[in-house]
């Protein structure tokens, strides 16, 4: 039997992971989205996204950071999936820059951002790694924000036409596509705390913002179908287990109503055709008559190949401590905490997988992101000896196969992120990549965690260990 087994670290690691757990059809993979690492915002044809918008804004992001230049993948997207192949990683999973191939309020595809897909679809595919596509990761074209965005209905019809033009463009050779990559943040994060481009402050069009996210996923998927019928379509979610700070009829009603607002106003309208009834009753007049129409659900619920689930940490929550309010605050549990203060528990994402498996109609589960935020600091010989991240992904891991050995169908894992790279308000602060990237120099560097997953990779799929790299 063999065992890859994490390096001593102060965090603690759960379990150690055997490769023997996950069957021989599993995928290894890790994820990037384009505003976060393709630079290159202003050339070959491509027009600002809102995130292009938001950055320009003093103090919405830290140090001032821009996408502008980010990991220059646009530039360097031939030496990057040669970091894939020589990792052993099995699948790539990367979005779609929307202002890239559609630019233009008219439509209409330009031919210089197609270009670099194809080139990077068929470079991946000369490398054996497996493209995953995601349409929309986050970096909507402002014409269409100026059009009203996400809380307008007509911007759900122009994700389909994205989806027609994707899959029209790389049908022929990707084999997995997905929708979107977790709507609660494009809807809530962007429209209702604003921390997020577009950085409104609105609650009622954050709540038209999921509607209609939710009904560009169903109108995308049609497209998808239409356009690429062999392909495998998917959408991806970020869940989160909720749990009570403490024992109290009122803390387990912020329970309720966090649990319903994040996951089940996702999870019910795409797997069950509704929306929860008492999320409904919470939100009250911010869901005006007229916002859902008739059709919309059964659009939405379009059946689906696989699900995407991305989890990052658990939200343990207990209501606000200000008398008369109906708000909810989100405290620790006391476990080791990532340089972003997003605590480390593994048992949470075994729960989300197991949760999901048991109350919805069955799917494969892929992990489309997991990975977590630490300091990286190099050795005198320049090599990253990240052990913290290194536990992390070992335990999270291992949360996969204890969600399995319960019956539920996870097939894949995607680790966050491949590289360093732009990570929305944090700016380049917050550093997720199995490689080290110097943002002034573009150098790769892989850090521990990132040959550690490549030793595992390799022996899942039954390398010799002659193939198995070492650090």
């Amino acid at each position: 039997m063999t065992t890859v087994e994490p390096r001593p670290t102060t965090a603690p690691v759960e379990a150690i992971v055997r490769p023997e757990e996950f069957p021989d059809d599993f995928v290894w993979g890790t994820a990037t989205a384009s505003y976060q690492v393709e630079g290159a915002v202003a050339e070959d044809g491509r027009s600002p996204s809102i995130w292009d918008t938001f950055c320009a804004i003093p103090g919405r992001v830290r140090d001032g950071d821009t996408g502008a230049v980010a990991c220059d993948h646009y530039h360097r997207y031939v030496d990057d999936v040669a970091l894939m192949r020589d990792l052993g990683l099995g699948a790539y999973r990367f979005s779609i820059s929307w202002p890239r191939l559609l630019p233009g309020p008219g439509g209409g595809l330009n031919p210089r951002g197609a270009a670099f897909y194809d080139r990077l679809v068929d470079e991946l595919l000369a490398a054996g790694v497996t493209p995953w596509v995601t349409l929309y990761h986050w970096d909507l074209p402002q014409h269409l924000e100026d059009a009203g965005g996400w809380p307008a209905r007509d911007t759900a019809a122009r994700l389909a036409e994205l989806a027609h033009e994707t899959g029209q463009l790389l049908g022929d050779r990707v084999g997995h596509f997905i929708t979107l990559n977790e709507p609660w943040c494009s809807a809530f994060l962007g429209y209702a705390n604003g921390i997020h481009a577009p950085g409104r402050h609105d609650q009622a069009a954050a709540v038209a913002a999921s509607h209609h996210l939710l009904l560009g996923h169903g109108l995308a998927t049609q497209a998808l179908r239409a356009a690429a019928p062999q392909a495998l379509v998917g959408t991806t979610l970020n869940l989160y287990p909720v749990a009570a700070a403490y024992d109290s009829a009122e803390a387990h009603d912020q329970v309720r109503r966090i649990d319903g607002l994040h996951n089940r106003w996702f999870l019910d309208p795409v797997l069950l055709g509704r929306y929860p009834a008492d999320v409904l009753d919470d939100l009250g007049p911010l869901v005006p008559d007229g916002l859902i129409r008739d059709g919309d659900l059964e659009t939405i619920a379009q059946p689906l190949d696989f699900l995407g689930v991305n989890y990052y940490t658990r939200h343990v929550v207990r209501p606000s401590a200000y008398p008369g309010s109906n708000s909810t605050e989100f405290t620790h549990r006391g476990l080791p905490t990532a340089a972003n203060g997003w605590e480390v528990d593994p048992a949470g994402l075994t729960e989300t997988l197991v949760r999901v498996a048991r109350d919805y109609p069955p799917l494969p589960l892929f992990v489309t992101e997991n990975g977590s935020a630490w300091v990286d600091e190099p050795d005198a010989d320049g090599s990253y000896p990240d052990t913290d991240r290194l536990a992390y992904l070992a335990s999270h891991l291992a949360a996969c196969a204890r969600a399995r050995q319960q019956g539920a169908d996870v097939a894949g894992y995607f680790a966050w992120s491949l590289l360093d790279n732009f990570e929305w308000a944090e700016g380049y602060a917050m550093r997720f990549g199995l490689v080290h990237v110097d943002f002034a120099t573009q150098r790769r560097t892989v850090k521990a965690s990132g040959a550690w997953y490549s030793r595992f990779v390799r022996a899942a799929r039954g390398d010799t260990a002659d193939d198995i790299l070492t650090p």
